[in-house]
């Protein structure tokens, strides 16, 4: 870990944001912690608690709770954006105005906007004057990390400068950052993990068995390789942390939002009511959507999406998709190391 101290800000307090401001307070940096509800700000400041996101966690008391968009950007080297997607646009705009290009910008967003098709990071670049962008995730439920239990994360970049950085000013005893160049893949696994996390939950309130739990998970795995190799990703970043480590995490824990979201529409819940009382983003139910419509569009094979689409948005019943899953297309298991017909003849011949 570095020595150096550095001004950081964190836009966004919900509970990931509080955890990496923690963080980023337990390794001695100067912390801004951006909101825009001042009841919370007060309880950071005055009892060193998020009361609203994560009660019974105490805090670092040297982070600097503001609702002042200008202090938190103007006075920061680095920011750390961790907006819900629906608002991600609206505030990296309204902030551009105390940016310049010498800052680091960090999304933790695990969303897409539906105008365009676009990740975070994306809006970064085209809202801001800043090119120093990475996108920063992993199996990082923010209520363990504000435990401070033993966690390990992944920041993407193309620049090493922001890798290294960020890597430095997070990096401590109980959380572990791995670097990656593919920030496109890392930032498209983060979304689509979202989705299978729906899925997981579902199951585990029919109280199906852990063989189907395996199955849910790897083909889970497959359809997001599938679909990021054909918007030209790279499948193999997500056998990393960022993939299968995100994947399983969120699909395997009661902790996980959209898992929450999932367990309750297998019992009956109306989605909207969910949706109200859940405390939180769950960014699952907006990728739905957004993914099925792409998926449509490059004529992707994506049976669980499609059939999680059918489930939310079109009113079919659990058991129906659950059976036309079963007999729909039975796909290679890991398609990108299958070899092609002419391979195999050419691996018999030899």
């Amino acid at each position: 870990m570095t020595t150096e101290v550095k001004k950081v800000a964190v836009l966004g307090g919900g509970s990931f944001g509080t955890s990496i401001a923690n963080i980023l307070a337990d390794n001695g940096h100067q912390v801004r912690l951006w909101m825009r509800n001042e009841k919370t700000v007060q309880d950071i400041a005055n009892i060193h608690e998020n009361t609203r996101y994560l009660p019974g966690k105490k805090l670092n008391p040297s982070i600097q709770p503001t609702t002042c968009l200008e202090t938190a950007v103007g006075r920061s080297d680095i920011l750390f954006v961790a907006i819900p997607s629906k608002a991600f646009k609206q505030v990296v705009t309204q902030a551009a105005q105390w940016l310049d290009p010498g800052k680091i910008l960090v999304s933790t967003t695990k969303g897409i906007e539906m105008d365009g098709f676009k990740f975070m990071s994306q809006i970064l670049e085209d809202c801001t004057p800043c090119s120093k962008i990475g996108v920063l995730s992993g199996p990082n439920l923010a209520k363990e990390i504000a435990e401070r239990t033993l966690t390990g994360t992944v920041i993407a970049s193309e620049y090493g400068e922001v890798r290294q950085t960020v890597q430095d000013v997070l990096s401590c005893s109980y959380f572990r950052v791995y670097a990656n160049s593919d920030r496109f893949g890392v930032e498209l696994s983060g979304a689509l993990k979202n989705i299978y996390a729906i899925a997981s939950g579902m199951a585990a309130a029919m109280g199906m068995g852990e063989n189907t739990k395996s199955m849910l998970i790897t083909r889970s795995l497959a359809e997001m390789s599938r679909f990021a190799a054909r918007l030209g990703g790279n499948p193999m970043t997500f056998l990393g942390l960022a993939g299968v480590g995100d994947l399983y995490v969120t699909c395997t824990s009661p902790l996980s939002r959209n898992y929450q979201v999932g367990f309750a529409l297998a019992q009956g819940r109306p989605l909207d009511d969910i949706l109200d009382t859940l405390g939180g983003t769950a960014e699952g139910v907006n990728t739905i959507r957004l993914v099925k419509g792409k998926s449509d569009e490059l004529e992707v094979y994506m049976p669980l999406v499609h059939g999680l689409y059918e489930i939310l948005f079109e009113g079919k019943s659990l058991k129906d998709v659950i059976k036309k899953l079963m007999l729909g297309e039975q796909n290679t298991d890991v398609e990108f190391v299958l070899p092609g017909p002419d391979k195999l003849a050419n691996l018999k011949r030899g």
